[in-house]
């Protein structure tokens, strides 16, 4: 996919995303497109994924064949979608995205898969949300290349057996519990993309400035790949913030001082925690004590839906010991009260000599 820089640029006035928020929008996606390492040689961090999709890749290639099926599974941000592409460029063959909330019948499946080539590769995201019926048609399909599709309703249905040409399933999750077993079950190889460390993330950062023309120096890098919790979109879209302000407000070099002042000003801590993840903890500690508190009364003290605070910020807090999740409620970590400037009282939650996470 070529991605023009006028239609990078008209991406970039358009988005309007959190900077901290791990998912991303259609007008970032374009922005994506740019940025996407092309092969599995220029895909920075997770060794042991890259190696062994390469591994299988070149089997494959090896025996002439279609590769296994492919199921990745991670946190959003981490090259998922990335991977799925430099699988189909690798193998020299056609991609076809789609993703589980977009298949809400079986005909919908039935209608991707008779379009399919020998050697085609099919990308479904967030695969965990496709449909039931859609799921155990894809059993058949994942497993012996074929699919019945119904015609007609009631005892006067039939069911016309469609061969399909060998082709690669990958599946992307963000909630790979979800998949139900028989499903996982047919996926011949599964990778578990994990965070990246702050070292990687300075050469994904020092990668895109180049391709984004951004005069970078390391220090710079690094202050933006330590606000990045441990995931490469943010710490793209971080970058193009930090160019944006160093373009404005400075002589166009991304600094240590640049990058710490512009980072500040959109809210991002040194530790990467953004607005709402402070007003978490912020209402945890000073109204509640600490907790235990409801994931619900959370939410509205800080003015956010539940699903925004247990989605978007919990999961980082949890990671990085600020906040934990115990059988009556949410509780504040001595970090968190710490990372606030705070006292940390001796009657607060996990800090009682004889007290543990499950009391009660």
């Amino acid at each position: 996919m070529i991605v023009h820089e006028d239609d990078l640029a008209e991406a970039e006035e358009t988005y309007l995303a959190s900077l901290t928020v791990a998912e991303a929008d259609g007008d970032e996606r374009t922005i994506e497109a740019a940025l996407r390492p092309r092969t599995l040689d220029e895909v920075v961090g997770q060794a042991r994924v890259r190696d062994q999709l390469g591994l299988v890749l070149e089997a494959a290639r090896l025996r002439g064949r279609a590769p296994d099926h492919v199921l990745l599974s991670g946190p959003p941000g981490l090259g998922k979608t990335t991977l799925a592409m430099i699988i189909a460029a690798e193998m020299s063959s056609p991609l076809r995205l789609t993703s589980g909330p977009a298949i809400t019948h079986a005909g919908d499946l039935a209608a991707i898969l008779s379009g399919m080539n020998e050697g085609d590769v099919l990308f479904v995201d967030e695969i965990h949300r496709m449909a039931r019926p859609a799921e155990e048609m894809l059993y058949m399909a994942m497993e012996d290349f074929r699919v019945d599709v119904v015609i007609g309703k009631g005892p006067g249905a039939t069911a016309i057996p469609l061969d399909i040409p060998p082709f690669t399933l990958v599946g992307a999750t963000t909630r790979a519990g979800l998949l139900p077993g028989p499903l996982r079950d047919r996926f011949g190889f599964t990778a578990h993309l994990e965070f990246y460390e702050p070292h990687e993330l300075d050469l994904i950062i020092h990668r895109s400035a180049g391709l984004l023309g951004v005069e970078l120096e390391g220090e710079g890098a690094a202050e933006i790949a330590s606000r990045s919790r441990g995931t490469p979109r943010i710490a793209n879209r971080l970058l193009r913030r930090v160019r944006d302000y160093a373009q404005v407000k400075a002589d166009g070099v991304v600094t240590i001082e640049v990058a710490r002042a512009a980072l500040d000003l959109y809210e991002v801590d040194a530790l990467g925690l953004d607005r709402l993840d402070r007003s978490v903890l912020d209402a945890l500690c000073r109204r509640f004590g600490g907790g235990p508190v409801g994931i619900s009364t959370l939410a509205v003290a800080v003015g956010e839906e539940r699903e925004t605070v247990e989605e978007v910020a919990e999961p980082f807090l949890v990671r990085n010991g600020f906040l934990a999740r115990t059988p009556r409620g949410r509780v504040a970590t001595p970090a968190a009260w710490q990372h606030l400037g705070l006292a940390v009282p001796a009657a607060a939650p996990l800090t009682e000599p004889d007290g543990t996470l499950f009391d009660g």
